[in-house]
């Protein structure tokens, strides 16, 4: 979701003059003037399904943690069982409270034997490093330090990302339709004219959400909330319960007793689109929401009480006073497949 604040307040990333130089709408969004499209919405999303389309995500931020025991605080820290990271690998986790909520979620990148990097979102960073700060008090020997600063971040995404990126890579790439590389700030420009010059096309955070959305991919703020367990929020699986991270014996208790509310994808069987809160008839909330530009209606995801949320459950949305017909579906809704 947008904030409006003013816009001297506003951060802006090292790639600013070519969003501005491109045609880029820029728009408030964490605290940074980021670009929210250039072409269009349709056009961005479309771009990324079909070949490659390029991010600037550099407003995302950066905690470095090193020294024998970062390891040890980073298993307190994140949900997932980060020792099971390779050195130049990566891994998806949750920044958990005490109660089972979610604070953020995370990639930690393991950098060397005893180095991580942890990527936070731009608007919990301050936050998630102040946690970092509090319990790496009890860690002596592990280093906590704030390098946002240090990074711009670019995400690279479609069949042809790996291809573009290849091109200019000294070393063989991960098997996946995506790349996010972090640079020096002082690089940024050279890597993102590079990658247009190789076919990329410039994306903002418009078509973000809409792929992200079709993919299931949770959105901090809409999906997960410290109101949300990571068990109701379907990410169960990023969660280890035995390496003792903060909440794990809530979330725990949530895998096995289940949860009253838990995390779908849906389809509106009709016109319409429904959007973040709107209100689902019997229970629930829409989280996320949005046309689809590949199949062309409306789609998301929502909270619902557990007796919906079984794929193929007829559900109704109230969108603006009007009811909708939908239904239930898997997560995540788009895959490579269609």
């Amino acid at each position: 979701m947008l904030a409006v604040v003013s816009a001297d307040s506003l951060r802006t990333t090292a790639l600013h003059s070519r969003h501005a130089s491109l045609g880029g709408r820029l728009v408030p969004f964490a605290g940074w003037e980021m670009p929210v499209q250039y072409q269009g919405v349709m056009e961005e999303h479309r771009a990324v399904r079909t070949a490659c389309g390029v991010f600037d995500v550099s407003h995302m931020g950066q905690v470095s943690v090193s020294g024998p025991q970062a390891l040890e605080l980073l298993q307190r820290l994140t949900s997932n069982d980060v020792s099971k990271i390779p050195v130049g690998g990566a891994q998806y986790g949750l920044l958990c409270t005490e109660d089972g909520g979610v604070l953020d979620d995370l990639f930690t990148y393991r950098l060397g034997e005893d180095s991580y990097l942890t990527v936070t979102n731009a608007s919990n960073h301050a936050t998630d490093f102040e946690q970092f700060l509090s319990v790496g008090e009890g860690f002596p020997g592990a280093t906590v330090f704030d390098c946002a600063d240090d990074y711009a971040m670019i995400a690279v995404q479609g069949p042809s990302a790996r291809g573009i990126v290849a091109a200019a890579a000294d070393e063989e790439l991960p098997g996946e339709d995506g790349v996010e590389i972090l640079c020096d700030p002082s690089d940024a420009v050279t890597v993102w004219d590079a990658l247009i010059e190789a076919g990329a096309v410039p994306c903002g955070l418009g078509s973000r959400d809409t792929l992200r959305i079709e993919a299931g991919y949770h959105l901090y703020g809409n999906d997960l909330s410290v109101d949300r367990n990571p068990i109701e929020a379907g990410l169960g699986w990023a969660c280890r319960e035995e390496t003792g991270f903060i909440g794990c014996e809530v979330v725990a208790e949530a895998r096995e007793s289940g949860t009253s509310e838990r995390l779908v994808g849906f389809q509106l069987t009709g016109p319409g689109v429904a959007r973040s809160e709107c209100s689902i008839v019997g229970g629930g909330t829409v989280s996320s929401g949005t046309f689809s530009p590949t199949f062309e209606v409306g789609l998301g995801m929502a909270y619902v009480p557990a007796a919906l949320a079984v794929a193929g459950t007829a559900i109704e949305i109230d969108v603006r006073g009007k009811l909708r017909s939908a239904e239930v579906r898997d997560r995540p809704i788009y895959r490579k497949a269609d």
